[in-house]
């Protein structure tokens, strides 16, 4: 999966691998080498020592597309000079046969490929910009982005066989990688892996060496960053990772499905090409992208995406169909169960912080009410989720960001129906697991038998449940779904809060401080207490403000704060001369009555059945 999200603090309005893989004992069908000191103008060599065939013509592909993605970018757009050799080293013929492919003449005299790889960070096509997690990055002597998969290759009919990497390196570099290696020694690293799946489930970050290592579990986990403007970050990271990751071990019954994991973090000093930030999961690491921004927002960015991309050791890991398995790299396939590759791991991300404590039922509830709002305000709610996922890279490509948002909605509302069904016994997080006992790494579910399965480990009603909310496009009944766990649903209605009046808050990179971006929509509350355009928020009650403490505070003096309370609040206001200065803004709390739509609210007349449920739902271990 690929996400693709915009970063946002506080509503600021800013644009801020199952073990792990087996290393293969039998003799590689590939041997590949890349010099990483070789650089020539942003371009390395990749050099194979290629396998004896008894064919006259063998073709060497590159991907046009990789699984996670759901994006085709013809990976083989960024290869140059590439030339075939005998054992002699007489150039054989080649000929390209299209973007990604080249066939290879006298192929019984092959012994050698070699190739130019050009990174796609700096692509001058704006149509082959690749998001950077994807992506590509040679930097001599500062960073390389190793996706594999804009490296390496296969041959025609040959991505089961073993695969040798041996990268070497300028002896200051340190390769950040789920892989361990079968040998290595200051300047040389090599990897062994079973087949191309694995290769391309494989990414690497060599630069100078800012890392951190957890243990979570049974878990190694190892954070490594590259940040382009200097200055370690990892050590920072890891203590913000720590906590979700130990949640999320806990929610998974205390162990992990992995014994070593990896977060590849690349930090950029600079715009980028495609406008996006977010990570790429892979089943036993995830790659970041971010733009500079202060340290707190960072780690809670870094948290809150950790949350999604590291529950993707649970699906699709352990539980894929064979569209993922048997990935077609040249002409790949899609699956339709996108409601659960992407939309249960995203369910799972909101409901272990409920689950675990990290937050409560009002935050949770809010976050579904949130997808709510975007599944039908954003994206086509009639959509069956399973056309949506076999048209996710062609026909329905602009639906695809639904997957985050009813996606995670079907799963939720399928965990409240197991839940009904078993007496409050059994919810989602059992599924996945009796559905990894039954295939797990190595198995692949067929794509059409994957609901029929589910209902005989479950209930014949949760097959009733995909034929109409899944494959069909009946609405979910929200009203009636929230109601089974003593919840609330409007469609629309009138929600009384105190706020800081809705200034529209912003980030002010120079100075550091939250600032006041616009007075547009203020309320009564918010013009009485008086706010500027350009206010620096400095204190409240008091307390200095930082980014880091922020929420805690408006949360503390505010949303938690009673009616009638006086409420100070110190900012920085340029006088006339331009020089920022200290003024105080004074008003007593005042709640304002707001119409929202679909909201969510506990029923303060729940029956002791809807509490159970709900309290099963919510907090059952597994």
């Amino acid at each position: 999966m690929m996400l693709k999200r915009s970063l946002a603090a506080l509503g600021l309005a800013v644009l801020l691998q199952a073990p792990m893989q087996a290393q293969d004992k039998s003799a590689p069908t590939y041997r590949f080498s890349v010099d990483l000191g070789q650089v020539k103008g942003d371009k390395l060599q990749v050099s194979l020592l290629t396998p004896d065939f008894d064919k006259d013509e063998v073709v060497y592909h590159m991907p046009k597309m990789v699984p996670g993605t759901y994006a085709v970018y013809d990976f083989g757009k960024f290869i140059e000079d590439f030339a075939a050799y005998d054992k002699k080293g007489k150039k054989l013929d080649v000929e390209r046969v299209d973007q990604n492919s080249w066939k290879i003449k006298k192929a019984k005299k092959l012994a050698k490929i070699t190739y130019l790889v050009n990174d796609t960070w700096d692509t001058p096509k704006k149509e082959d910009i690749v998001f950077e997690p994807a992506a590509t990055d040679i930097e001599e002597g500062k960073v390389f982005l190793i996706n594999t998969h804009g490296f390496f290759g296969y041959f025609d009919g040959l991505t089961k066989e073993p695969y040798q990497i041996q990268v070497n390196k300028p002896k200051e570099f340190y390769g950040a990688t789920s892989l361990r290696t079968v040998s290595s020694t200051p300047t040389s690293d090599t990897y062994r892996l079973a087949n191309y799946n694995d290769l391309v489930d494989a990414p690497m970050l060599y630069s100078r060496p800012d890392t951190a290592m957890l243990k979570v579990g049974n878990a190694e986990v190892l954070i490594s960053t590259y940040a382009a403007g200097g200055g370690q970050r990892s050590r920072n990271l890891a203590q913000s990772i720590k906590t979700i990751l130990e949640a999320q071990k806990n929610y998974l019954g205390g162990t992990l499905p992995v014994d070593k994991y990896a977060f590849l973090i690349y930090i950029d000093n600079k715009q980028n090409r495609t406008g996006a930030y977010g990570a790429l999961e892979h089943s036993y690491s995830s790659v970041y992208y971010f733009p500079e921004m202060p340290p707190a927002m960072l780690a809670e960015q870094v948290r809150n995406i950790a949350a999604h991309e590291f529950f993707h050791i649970v699906t699709p890991l352990n539980i894929h169909s064979e569209e993922i398995g048997n990935f077609d790299f040249s002409n790949p396939k899609m699956s339709k169960h996108l409601w659960m590759y992407e939309g249960a791991t995203e369910y799972f991300a909101h409901h272990v912080q409920v689950n675990q404590k990290l937050t409560d039922l009002t935050g949770f509830l809010k976050e579904m009410r949130d997808k709510i709002i975007a599944s039908k305000q954003q994206y086509n709610d009639d959509l069956a989720f399973t056309e949506l996922s076999l048209g996710a890279l062609d026909k329905y490509e602009k639906e695809y960001g639904n997957v985050y948002q009813k996606g995670a909605l079907l799963n939720m509302a399928l965990d409240i129906r197991l839940r009904e069904l078993s007496g409050g016994k059994y919810g989602l997080r059992n599924l996945m697991k009796d559905l990894s006992r039954t295939y797990g790494k190595d198995v692949s579910f067929k794509d059409e038998e994957l609901f029929d399965k589910i209902a005989s480990l479950t209930y014949p009603e949760i097959r009733d449940f995909f034929r109409k909310h899944v494959e069909g496009n009946e609405p979910l009944p929200y009203a009636e779904l929230f109601q089974k766990v003593g919840v609330t649903y409007q469609p629309s209605g009138v929600q009384k809060r105190i706020s800081l009046g809705k200034p529209t808050l912003g980030y002010d990179q120079p100075s550091g401080h939250i600032i006041v971006a616009s007075t547009e929509n203020l309320t009564a509350f918010g013009k009485q207490l008086g706010y500027k355009v350009g206010d620096q928020l400095w204190q409240i009650n008091g307390e200095d403000v930082t980014l880091r403490n922020a929420t805690d505070l408006i949360n503390k003096y505010v949303i938690n704060g009673k009616e009638g309370e006086m409420l100070t609040l110190t900012v920085g206001r340029k006088d006339a001369n331009g020089e920022v200065k200290p003024v105080k803004l004074q008003a007593k709390l005042v709640p304002a009555e707001e119409t929202v739509s679909h909201l969510l609210t506990p029923d303060p007349n729940a029956t002791a059945a809807q509490k159970a449920l709900q309290q099963a739902w919510l907090y059952s271990g597994l």
